[in-house]
């Protein structure tokens, strides 16, 4: 059985500015890689039910998982209270991605693209009250910028639209789960008590898959899945492996070195990364006057990036 790292176990030292650039670097990939999971979710969620896609995502991404961290790691169970430490992970994303895909099937790629980049927003908020990181000028103007662009995306930039609150169903479905995923970041620094990251991120996306087999209760075990399209199951193994295991281990590991503020940020560029995705798919072009809410919430995270930029000089 695991042992609980004493709470009075030194600190290890700060990253290192060579480390940081690299969580950076890695942040951007990780991005890019999300930005697939909008388009591709959009088009396989019809294809079951979505606490039932999510819980078999997790169960993959975990088998994949497995063997990796029992080679680099050792595998042991966890103590009871680092149990309750990775439930305590895996319930904001449970619910961020049971949101996402059921938001999806009345909402598009972009606009739930668009809805994300608030979560950097309320990350810098939680963090602020969680793990005492501090807010800034620049932070809280990113905040601003981001829900401006979001909105504008959103409403295409139409104020009667805004007005009349015209928005799917799925739009503010996916808004709730932005706020359970902004929590996300922040307990990670909250809860980790020094384990290696792949044991982390192990642990989070079983304790995450639990939820959501609860989540999808007698659903999951009804599923005909000799009817399930082919290009659902690759979908769901794609989503499994890329944005699951390797944006999570990428989340975790450079939220540890640069926060969780500065890693939410790039999401800012979703958005941008989803519309580019769209076009080579043939999909048509959204109305002109949505680029000016794409370059508004790409400034945000130039905006919030600027504290990051100075360390480097």
């Amino acid at each position: 059985m695991e042992q609980e790292t004493s709470q009075a176990t030194p600190k290890p030292a700060g990253p290192t500015r060579a480390g940081q650039a690299h969580a950076h670097v890695l942040a951007i990939l990780m991005t890019a890689v999300i930005s697939t999971s909008f388009p591709l979710g959009e088009h396989i969620t019809h294809g079951l039910d979505p606490a039932v896609l999510m819980c078999v995502r997790f169960a993959i991404a975990a088998l994949f998982m497995a063997p990796i961290v029992a080679w680099r790691e050792g595998m042991t169970l966890p103590s009871a209270r680092s149990c309750l430490r990775y439930l305590a992970l895996g319930a904001p994303l449970a619910f961020f991605f049971w949101c996402m895909f059921e938001a999806l099937r009345t909402s598009s790629g972009l606009n739930t693209s668009a809805i994300f980049t608030i979560v950097p927003g309320l990350s810098a908020l939680f963090g602020a009250v969680l793990v005492g990181e501090r807010l800034g000028l620049h932070r809280l103007a990113a905040l601003f910028l981001g829900m401006i662009g979001a909105l504008w995306i959103i409403f295409r930039g139409d104020p009667a639209r805004l007005i009349a609150l015209d928005v799917t169903v799925g739009d503010g479905i996916f808004l709730a789960g932005c706020v359970g995923f902004g929590i996300y970041g922040p307990l990670i620094k909250r809860l980790h008590r020094g384990e290696p990251v792949l044991v982390l991120t192990f642990w989070t996306l079983v304790a995450a898959g639990i939820w959501l087999v609860a989540a999808s209760n007698v659903k999951l075990w009804r599923t005909d899945w000799s009817g399930v399209e082919t290009v659902v199951l690759g979908g769901m193994v794609y989503l499994a492996i890329f944005p699951t295991v390797i944006s999570f281990f990428i989340t975790q590991y450079a939220t540890l070195r640069i926060g969780p503020t500065r890693v939410q940020a790039y999401g800012y560029a979703l958005p941008a990364m989803v519309l580019l995705i769209d076009l080579a798919l043939g999909k048509p072009a959204p109305p002109v006057m949505t680029i000016p809410g794409l370059a508004i919430v790409l400034l945000a995270s130039l905006v919030v990036q600027r504290g990051a930029i100075r360390e480097f000089r």
